[in-house]
């Protein structure tokens, strides 16, 4: 699959630039196993490729999607692995999303019947929200104090419905944020309720 990106990036040096690579450690779509992010010594064999793919190509931008953690051990095994990756002064990871939904919620309709087809799905926007701050607070944190991940930016997402919304994921530490599920309500309109430039 990296072999494909790089190709499609060889093909036009301003569509390089806008074509990264980012690994999902989030969704629980591997029956049996837990999401990897919640071990990240499990994600070795994919940050592999990766690590080898930047090597050949300094200029490909890697990023990590990561699920909600809810204690300080989970982000110190994450800043743990990510040193583990430095090159000289940097990381090959360029940026971390914080974060993805939170698996086994269920939510019902007004008939009380499952709202969505499964019964049981991933929590995410405005109820997610306060989650994702203190995940973007806590990766920033410590991000500003691991060596060689200190220029490692952070994307904020997780109930990013509103400008005040984008306020508090840029005060916790977002560099960037985003919105998954006003865009896919209003699709384009959503940058304009955001008041993004």
């Amino acid at each position: 699959m990296v072999d494909g990106i790089q190709g499609l990036r060889q093909t036009s040096p301003a569509f390089s630039a806008r074509i990264a690579v980012e690994l999902n450690t989030s969704c629980p779509n591997i029956k049996g196993s837990p999401p990897s992010g919640y071990s990240f010594s499990s994600l070795t064999p994919l940050i592999e490729v990766l690590f080898k793919a930047f090597k050949e190509d300094p200029s490909l931008t890697i990023g990590l999607k990561l699920p909600p953690y809810v204690y300080g051990d989970q982000y110190d095994q994450v800043i743990s692995g990510l040193q583990g990756l430095v090159m000289g002064d940097a990381t090959p990871i360029a940026y971390l999303a914080c974060t993805n939904t939170l698996g086994n919620s269920l939510l019902l309709d007004d008939n009380l019947g499952f709202a969505v087809p499964t019964g049981l799905g991933g929590l995410g926007g405005d109820s997610l929200h306060a989650l994702a701050l203190g995940n973007v607070f806590n990766f920033k944190q410590r991000l500003s104090k691991a060596k060689g991940l200190e220029n490692t930016k952070i994307i904020g997402i997780g109930g990013v419905t509103s400008k005040e919304a984008v306020k508090r994921m840029r005060t916790a530490g977002a560099d960037v944020t985003g919105s998954a599920t006003l865009f896919g309500k209003l699709g384009v309109h959503a940058f304009k309720v955001l008041g993004e430039e």
